[in-house]
């Protein structure tokens, strides 16, 4: 199993409220009508909280800003991964995903990248939501 992280910054024209109810309300929608094309197998999204708490442990511990949100997909393997996004429609839908994200994320201060999870600790059941 792998995992893309994806670590996003809005757009400057944008309050993080409106980035994260674009993002839940018409990103997550769009990537979820073609996760089964896409071979995702999971999607996640984190939106940034707005407390105290972040510019604190940024503070003590010498960190830049926060991000407004992280995103995480899951593939099987990097195989399935190259496969859907090898065939036309994975082109197509890569496509139409990053025309998406241009509306809203700033490329240029977010960052990505695949990761394999290693748990250490997981006394919680993850949820389960619609």
């Amino acid at each position: 199993m792998i995992k893309m992280v994806f670590c996003a910054v809005r757009r400057s024209n944008l309050s993080r409220a409106e980035f994260q109810e674009y993002w839940l309300n018409h990103h997550g929608p769009l990537f979820q009508k073609y996760a089964e094309t896409y071979k995702a197998v999971r999607y996640v999204q984190s939106h940034t909280i707005d407390t105290p708490l972040n510019e604190n442990i940024r503070k003590a511990r010498g960190m830049t800003e926060e991000y407004d949100g992280v995103g995480e997909i899951w593939w099987e393997s990097e195989k399935d991964f190259l496969e859907a996004i090898g065939s036309p429609e994975g082109q197509r839908l890569r496509h139409i995903f990053l025309e998406d994200e241009a509306r809203f994320i700033d490329p240029g201060r977010s960052a990505a990248f695949f990761t394999e999870e290693h748990i250490l600790i997981n006394k919680t059941p993850l949820p389960i939501t619609a």
